[in-house]
């Protein structure tokens, strides 16, 4: 990684960050497939739809600034999706991999939160206040997806995979 100013260091986290969206646009499929919770696979799949929109985001953004994005693999993301194949590869399906399904989910989505995060500062400094609003869009999306999860968690998968045990 060559950054010398903080606009390289935006180009290089929003690369970074367009990976990991990608790559998150194929593993969610598969994670509600592996799911069994009904709410939790329409989670899923509402996600899958929502990270469509926000590459179509980054899109936008790059063609808006005129940005040239790097082509670059995320391999904070790559590791999080391996995260989620061992889980579907090494869990029984039913309730005990659905809360695991939605352990991986919350890492991936923690990253995000950071990421966006990270992005909407930088966007703030180098005075793009049209880019920081539209990550801003992003960065609640993650968040409330995060907070979905959490609820899921909470108030049903987990009470469900602790009694299946």
């Amino acid at each position: 990684m060559s950054v010398k100013t903080l606009q390289e260091l935006f180009i290089h986290e929003l690369s970074d960050i367009y990976s990991a969206e990608k790559q998150l646009t194929r593993a969610l499929p598969k994670m509600a497939r592996a799911a069994t919770h009904p709410e939790l696979i329409a989670a899923f799949e509402s996600h899958l739809e929502e990270t469509r929109t926000q590459v179509e985001r980054i899109d936008q953004i790059v063609e808006a600034a005129g940005l040239s994005l790097k082509r670059i693999k995320c391999a904070a993301m790559e590791g999080l999706v391996e995260e989620g194949k061992d889980v579907i590869d090494g869990v029984d399906q039913g309730p005990v991999r659905d809360a695991a399904l939605i352990a991986a989910a919350q890492k991936v989505e923690h990253y995000e939160i950071a990421s966006y995060g990270t992005l909407c500062a930088l966007a703030r400094l180098l005075k793009f206040p049209a880019i920081e609003k539209l990550l801003q869009e992003t960065l609640a999306e993650e968040k409330n997806a995060d907070q979905k999860l959490t609820a899921l968690a909470t108030t049903a998968v987990n009470e469900e995979a602790l009694e299946a045990a």
